[in-house]
């Protein structure tokens, strides 16, 4: 049997370029070692008796391109949200700064009233004004041959001399001296900083930059935007346009063997025991790690493949109050920052550096259901989900005996710390009895998605370009096998629930007649 691409991985970068592929006429089929599709992209309800889908893993879109979906047909529908943020100051839970995308005027006044200077507002409207407009200009190249950086930086800054010193500073010092430029306020540091650190473990000022990187791609896509229907409806779109573009999909395989030299791949299924394909091109929609165990002459990994974070799943029976009095419907309907000063966070990585659980997780939440209720079943009336993302928390901490739970006390303490009553007495119970709570550490995602050390890059992010001579119009998906090309996260402007590195390996192969 022979198919002209195979496809390793069945996770949205995967169902992408199955898509794009099978949509020009190719045959394609993709290979998925879990028995669904979607990898972290996924929709699950982990509370038995209760009909609530929660995006499991990964829950919000930014990254991916309107050109994608309108290539695709997808039939998905994404929400924007008003809220961009909410904060209470962890010195007096009572105040807080809220970021209204739609209210300039309520945003400056709760700025005033939470740093005291009117400057400060003044200041973050400068700051991500100037930024989102670079990242604007940038993100469109992520759908084209790769460029050299210094082509990058002109496009991104264009002849604003006051945005080619931003681009400057954001490419070659450490994230914390740029954002220590702009605000003197600790809170508002922290709040921005964040950006740079979800599922990314590093300092403010790591030299190597990693922060930098994760803080652009968190720009560049725009607003962080909430699927209606959850995650799964995400990855359920794509697989819907690849298979009835006619890719054939299985899942439950495992897989035995790749020749990268003529492309062939072993696999085994339940129903028919050990299958040999023949392929004209392969494509790894699987971490880099992943795909090395199957080859004789690994690809390069030599970037970090350390996750960092506690992803916490919460169903409540209401919303909890805050100490501040905000209402609760506008404090979640963003992202609501738990105790993430530029300071805290400091703290807090230096602790984990040790080993160690910080003493106060930093960490983040949002309120799925605020925007879209279609993922809870018509019994579960006013009740709602929270996504709890805690940052710092790279493998190494949870090794000791106890110290998963001893991370899931400590971060919703955190939690806590800003609420008027604690998040244990509104949490809902499932039909047998218990509370609705899971917690998936970064050893819960490499064991079951394959993630290694449970990066959710698949590896550290890179920067959106050519950083080498040989890079220059190539894809970013290549390998030093041509018949592999990477089409997951871990390829060069992966990362994220975005299809760009799915859609970029099946247009160089498309494009290559």
């Amino acid at each position: 049997m022979r198919f002209d691409d195979i496809i390793i991985g069945a996770g949205h970068n995967g169902l992408t370029a199955a898509a794009y592929l099978a949509r020009a006429g190719r045959s394609v089929l993709v290979l998925e070692r879990s028995d669904h599709v979607g990898g972290a992209a996924i929709s699950a309800m982990p509370f038995p008796g209760m009909p609530a889908r929660l995006s499991r893993y990964s829950y919000l879109v930014s990254l991916m391109p309107r050109q994608i979906m309108a290539d695709l047909d997808l039939d998905l529908r994404l929400i924007r949200r008003r809220i961009s943020s909410y904060t209470p100051l962890p010195d007096d839970p009572t105040r807080g700064v809220l970021v209204d995308n739609d209210d300039p005027d309520a945003t400056a006044e709760s700025f005033r009233r939470a740093t005291g200077d009117e400057s400060d507002f003044t200041a973050w409207q400068s700051f991500y004004t100037r930024m989102s407009g670079i990242a604007e200009r940038v993100f469109p190249t992520m759908l084209e041959p790769l460029r050299r950086g210094d082509d990058i930086r002109d496009v991104a800054v264009g002849t604003d001399s006051s945005d080619a010193e931003l681009w400057e500073r954001l490419t070659t010092r450490p994230l914390g001296e740029l954002l220590e430029q702009y605000f003197d306020d600790d809170v508002l540091r922290g709040i921005a900083a964040t950006d740079g650190l979800i599922g990314t473990f590093a300092d403010l000022d790591d030299a190597s930059l990693r922060q930098n990187i994760c803080f652009l791609y968190h720009l560049v896509g725009g607003d962080w935007d909430v699927p209606a229907g959850g995650m799964g409806a995400v990855s359920g779109a794509l697989y819907e346009t690849a298979v009835s573009a006619g890719a054939r999909i299985e899942t439950g395989i495992t897989l035995g063997g790749i020749d990268v030299g003529d492309g062939t791949v072993e696999y085994g299924t339940t129903e028919h025991g050990g299958v040999t394909i023949a392929g004209g091109q392969l494509y790894a929609a699987c971490a880099p790690a992943v795909i090395n165990t199957y080859l004789d002459d690994p690809i390069s990994t030599e970037l970090d493949p350390r996750g960092s974070q506690l992803k916490i799943n919460l169903l409540l029976e209401r919303l909890p109050r805050l100490r501040s009095g905000v209402p609760p419907e506008t404090a979640f309907a963003g992202t609501f920052h738990i105790n993430e000063t530029a300071s805290q966070l400091h703290t807090a990585y230096r602790q984990a550096c040790r080993g160690e659980v910080p003493d106060v997780p930093p960490c983040e939440v949002y309120c799925h259901t605020l925007s879209d209720r279609s993922i809870l079943g018509p019994e579960l009336d006013g009740k709602h989900t929270l996504t709890l993302f805690g940052l710092h928390m790279p493998p190494e901490v949870f090794d000791e005996p106890g110290a998963v739970e001893h991370a899931v006390g400590a971060t919703l303490s955190s939690l806590n710390s800003v609420l008027a009553e604690p998040i244990q007495n509104v949490l809902a119970h499932d039909r047998a009895g218990n509370p609705c709570i899971e917690f998936k550490t970064p050893q819960d995602l490499e064991d079951t998605l394959s993630l290694p050390g449970g990066n959710i890059f698949h590896r550290s992010l890179q920067w959106p370009w050519a950083e080498t001579d040989s890079e220059v119009g190539t894809w970013g998906v290549e390998t030093r096998h041509p018949r592999l090309l990477l089409c997951g996260a871990g390829a060069r402007r992966g990362g994220g629930v975005s299809g760009i590195p799915g859609r970029n390996a099946a247009v160089k192969v498309l494009d290559a007649g």
